[in-house]
This record gives structure tokens, C-alpha cells and sequence, in this order.
């Protein structure tokens, strides 16, 4: 069923009915395992360095471990989702998330060969119990609650990661200036915490009768193709690879960032400064491409905000920088990371559709997750074999143009899809 044919009394008021799901699911995604690893890691390069002279390779290898498995695990929580709703799957994940983020706050002090793998163990730990609490379980719910406003609705959603990026770098760094790093794991784990717990009284999927119809066949069932057909169409593929390059682009600019300005001559602080630039550039992102999407097909919308970050690219350039193009670099970064965000939510539910929507968007969340997790350590091995980010940031460029470009393939959205009788077969095709 098209978006043409919805009953426009039936799709009025999708915020009015699910504006609690929504509160509840940005500060699920704020405080979850997407944005906040990502938001404290690079401002621990510093005092590990101080303290057990570890290299910055060393330092950032973490983040790739808990990204990598948390990309593999990315489809079997979405099949969770799926099978047992997404409450539960999010819910416990948070509640893990928090417990071992702190964990990580019990680092030996002493300097001893084995303290820097004790230090990866727990953050082996943080990839596998945190993935749920990520977009791959709050946009199911989104998705099933909104249709007509879909795209500004996740925009909003996904918002939470720039609300992240804005809090949570000033947090760190002033609880690592006044108390140490090892506090700042502790500390910065009360932010899933108090998000638990408004998940725990707000946040739930909609009731068949809640649903808007467009996601519904005519029996009232969730209609989408299933994992395998996704997997047999090219449109998959083109959105994975896209995916993967502006991923693999990105992920190292924004960990590296902090560092990347040190060497220019910026201060911890206004480094963090230009972070919460970079948060409010993802939340103007996912805002404004939110809302495009619902009025614009997407090649026109995406490609044009993916190449944004090869300006940042750009500026980043060289051995000194002002803070006004420090800004400018991280807002721009910023704004195309929330544009790319809120595009794989959306294309998931707009060529896939909804019935095996967390096991083909965990699929395509997997790319994500592992380019973001490998970037860092590429841009801090290109770092620590040159003495500069210059030569990967010229790669970047190229990446994030030619990962922008993909999405114009992709061809017009499908007007209709199978009518899901069971997990895995379909049985009636819907069409516009």
C-alpha cells in the first residue's frame, strides 16, 4: 500500500498519539551505546597516554572492538526485536550498557602488561551486551508508530545522538580534569541509567490498532520483504556500501578529532567546545533531513548532505586551524553524520518494509558499526607512522563524495510489499 492511499484521518495526530515513545526513545539513544563510547573515548588519550604510556593506536583500539562485535551482534538483536518486541531487547541492553561502562572504571592502576588487556576485556564486554540499546531497537518502534512524519519523527529520534555530542564531551572533560578518567567511566554511566528508567514508564511499541495502515496489509498484518529477498536485491547493497564509505570516513575524523586539534595548537576544552558543535551540526542533520525525506526522494536529499564532510575533510588540512573553521568543520561533520543516521532507518523501512525490519536493518547497521570501529584506529596508524592526518584526510574526501553519489541508484521506493503470514514466508503482495 502507497503513501497515497493512506486514510489521512487515520495518519492525523501520529505525534499526538506517540510523542511519549518519542521522548523516551531519544534519550534511549542519547544515553545508549551509539553515541556515548564514541563521545568519551577520544578525551582518553591523553591521561592513558600519562599513565601507561600507551601509544594512540593502543588507546583507540578499544572503540574497535566494541564496534566490530557490536556490528556482528547488530542483526541477532534486531531479530529479538522482531521476535520479542523491542521494549525488553532495549530496555535490558541499557540496563547492561550502564553497569559495564562503569566496569570499566576498575582498570588495574598498576602498569602491567596485563592491565591494557584487562582494559580491552571490558570494553569486549560494553560490545557485547550494548548493541541493543542502540537505534537498531528505538527506530522498530518509531517505524511502527509513525508513517506519514516517518522521516521527521527519526529525525528526531536519532537526535539523541547529537543531544550526546553536545552533553556528554564537557561532562567527561571536566569530570577527567577534576577526578581522573577512571571516574569519568563511572560517572558518564548515570546517563543510561536515568534513560532506563523513562524508557521503563514510557516506551513501547503501538498496539495493532495504534499502527498506521500504510505499514499494514488489508488483515491488518506488517508487510516487508524478509532478510533473504533484502539480501538478493542490489538496492541493499548499494546502501551498504554507501554505508560502509561514509562510515569508514567519518568514524575516524570524529574520534580522532580532539587530537587532531591538540596538535593544532587547541586547548581540552574549546576541543570540546567544537565537539558540541559537531552534536549541534548532527541534531540540525537529523532535523532538517528528517524532514526532507518525507517531502523529497531520497537521492536528492542524500547526496548533496553526504558530501558536506569532504568540506570538513578539507579544512582539517594542515598543521593550524582557527576556531571559527574548527567550528565550521565540526558542524558540517556533524550535520552529514546525522543525515546519514537518519537515511538508514528510514531506507530500511521505505525499500524493505516493516515486517523483518530489525534484521535487515541490524544488516545494515553492520557496516556502520564496523567502519566506524576500524576508521579510528586507520586514521591514529596513518598518525602514528606520519606524524599527520593529512594523507587519510584526503582519502576521506573522496569517500564521503563517492558514498553520497551510491544513494542516487537506488530507484524510485517500492509502492508495496509481501503481507508477512509467518517469520518466514509471504503470502499476499500488496500493490500500489
Amino acid at each position: 500500500m502507497s503513501a497515497s492511499q493512506t486514510d489521512p484521518v487515520a495518519e492525523r495526530g501520529e505525534f499526538s498519539k506517540g510523542w511519549t515513545v518519542l521522548f523516551a526513545g531519544v534519550l534511549g539513544v542519547m544515553c545508549g551505546a551509539s553515541p556515548i563510547p564514541y563521545n568519551v573515548i577520544g578525551f582518553t588519550a591523553e591521561p592513558l597516554q600519562a599513565e601507561f604510556g600507551w601509544s594512540q593506536t593502543q588507546v583507540l583500539l578499544p572503540i574497535t572492538l566494541f564496534g566490530v562485535i557490536a556490528s556482528f551482534l547488530a542483526p541477532v538483536f534486531g531479530w529479538m526485536a522482531d521476535k520479542f518486541g523491542v521494549r525488553p531487547v532495549a530496555l535490558w541492553s541499557l540496563f547492561a550498557f550502564a553497569l559495564a561502562f562503569a566496569a570499566i572504571s576498575l582498570t588495574p592502576t598498576a602498569n602491567e602488561p596485563t592491565t591494557l588487556y584487562v582494559y580491552y576485556g571490558f570494553w569486549v564486554v560494553l560490545g557485547l551486551v550494548g548493541i541493543g540499546s542502540t537505534p537498531v531497537t528505538w527506530s522498530r518502534a518509531i517505524n511502527l508508530w509513525f508513517f506519514k512524519h516517518r522521516g521527521l519523527a527519526l529525525g528526531v529520534l536519532l537526535m539523541g545522538t547529537s543531544l550526546a555530542a553536545i552533553v556528554v564531551p564537557k561532562f567527561a572533560v571536566w569530570v577527567i580534569e577534576a577526578y581522573g578518567w577512571r571516574s569519568m567511566f563511572a560517572s558518564v554511566a548515570l546517563f543510561p541509567a536515568v534513560a532506563l528508567i523513562v524508557a521503563y514508564v514510557l516506551f513501547r511499541e503501538p498496539r495493532p490498532d495504534e499502527r498506521p495502515k500504510a505499514i499494514e496489509s488489508e488483515s491488518g498484518r506488517l508487510t516487508g520483504v524478509t532478510l533473504g529477498t533484502a539480501l538478493k536485491d542490489y538496492r541493499f547493497w548499494l546502501i551498504w556500501l554507501s554505508i560502509a564509505m561514509i562510515a569508514g570516513a567519518f568514524g575516524g575524523a570524529f574520534i580522532n578529532m580532539p587530537t587532531m586539534l591538540r596538535l593544532r595548537g587547541v586547548d581540552a576544552q574549546t576541543a570540546a567546545s567544537v565537539m558540541g558543535i559537531l552534536g549541534i551540526g548532527i541534531f540540525a542533520g537529523r532535523l532538517i533531513t528528517g524532514a526532507l525525506l518525507d517531502r523529497f526522494w531520497q537521492g536528492f536529499v542524500a547526496f548533496p548532505l553526504l558530501c558536506l564532510p569532504a568540506i570538513s575533510a578539507w579544512l582539517l588540512l594542515g598543521d593550524s586551524i582557527t576556531f571559527p573553521l574548527a567550528a565550521l568543520a565540526g558542524f558540517l561533520l556533524g550535520f552529514a553524520a546525522g543525515a546519514e543516521s537518519d537515511l538508514i532507518a528510514y531506507l530500511t523501512g521505505r525499500y524493505f518494509g516493516m515486517a523483518h525490519y530489525g534484521k535487515i536493518y541490524g544488516m545494515l547497521y553492520m557496516p556502520f558499526g564496523l567502519f566506524s570501529a576500524a576508521s579510528p584506529v586507520i586514521y591514529a596508524q596513518v598518525y602514528d607512522r606520519t606524524g599527520s592526518y593529512d594523507p587519510i584526510l584526503e582519502i576521506a574526501i573522496f569517500m564521503f563524495v563517492i558514498g553520497g553519489a551510491l544513494l542516487l541508484f537506488l530507484g524510485r521506493y517500492p509502492d508495496g510489499f509481501p503481507e508477512m503470514v509467518d517469520d518466514d514466508s509471504p503470502a499476499v503482495m500488496e500493490l500500489a
